[in-house]
């Protein structure tokens, strides 16, 4: 047993020979129906952001809903919905319970475990995978429709994780409109491909700026190639998001379910009829 060692082996990478591993309860995801996993090739192009619009989307559309903010060391669901409370858990501490927004989506994320949302998470790699396994396992998620998992950026441990473990029905790739956005997409894509998973639709956010006074756009990252990297991997659904200063101001006020989330209709119909993982 490593002198570290803080007797949770639910969230441990180590092989020592005092290891228990945690019952799997299925009885707590058994009622999810589908899981949908939202990734990126590389941080900082709203990942989270897209992953909190589908949400609100599906919501809108009288589908049960749920979201695993499966990024460990840096959650920000919570706080794109506005969810100030703490998760809570049964007397024996094996089971959690999801946050609820004011639509009805369930939501886990670390913040919500977490006695500051500023605390950092200094994990290693096995631990952060092994918590994201027991957002799966060891929450109560009763009858969901449609969950999405807000993935890590990257094709690191979690995302493996995801994939091995999860019965992840497809994947949504968001991206930004840079140069190197064909690289980066093509990763994420073929791991999926490797892993068996089908690409549901690319989100391309920051697309363009579309002036308030003019109405003319302007590719203030460059002009779009993700329609061509969509045709090259085989893609049929694309959606291009607007840099909005109004939907980042109501992110960041925890409003996100106020906000006009059409642009991401196409994806949601990729979504819904794709079926469940077997």
């Amino acid at each position: 047993m490593s002198e570290e060692c803080t007797h949770d082996c639910g969230s441990c990478g180590a092989n020592c020979s005092d290891r228990t591993e945690p019952q799997k309860n299925s009885d707590n995801y058994a009622g999810v129906k589908k899981v949908i996993a939202v990734v990126s090739g590389k941080g900082g192009v709203g990942k989270s952001m897209v992953t909190s619009l589908l949400a609100v989307n599906a919501a809108k559309k009288g589908v049960k809903t749920a979201i695993i903010d499966a990024d460990i060391t840096g959650p920000s669901i919570p706080k794109s919905f506005g969810i100030k409370g703490k998760a809570l858990c049964d007397e024996e501490g094996t089971v959690i319970y999801p946050c609820v927004t004011e639509s009805g989506i369930k939501v886990m994320s670390m913040n919500l475990l977490m006695d500051n949302e500023t605390d950092p998470v200094i994990w290693r790699g096995p631990i952060i995978s092994g918590a994201v396994k027991e957002f799966w396992e060891n929450v109560q998620w009763g009858d969901v429709d449609c969950m999405f998992v807000d993935c890590p950026p990257g094709t690191g441990d979690v995302l493996l994780t995801l994939f091995q473990s999860f019965p992840i029905a497809g994947i949504v790739v968001v991206t930004s409109p840079q140069e190197l956005v064909s690289m980066i997409v093509a990763k994420a894509v073929n791991m999926a491909k490797m892993m068996d998973i089908p690409v549901l639709g690319i989100v391309e956010n920051m697309s363009y700026f579309e002036c308030p006074d003019c109405g003319k756009r302007h590719e203030i990252f460059g002009k779009s190639h993700i329609d061509e990297i969509a045709s090259e991997y085989g893609i049929d659904t694309v959606a291009k998001l607007p840099i909005n200063p109004e939907t980042a101001a109501k992110i960041d006020a925890g409003q996100a379910e106020q906000l006009d989330v059409s642009q991401l209709d196409e994806i949601y119909r990729a979504i819904d009829v794709c079926g469940p993982k077997k």
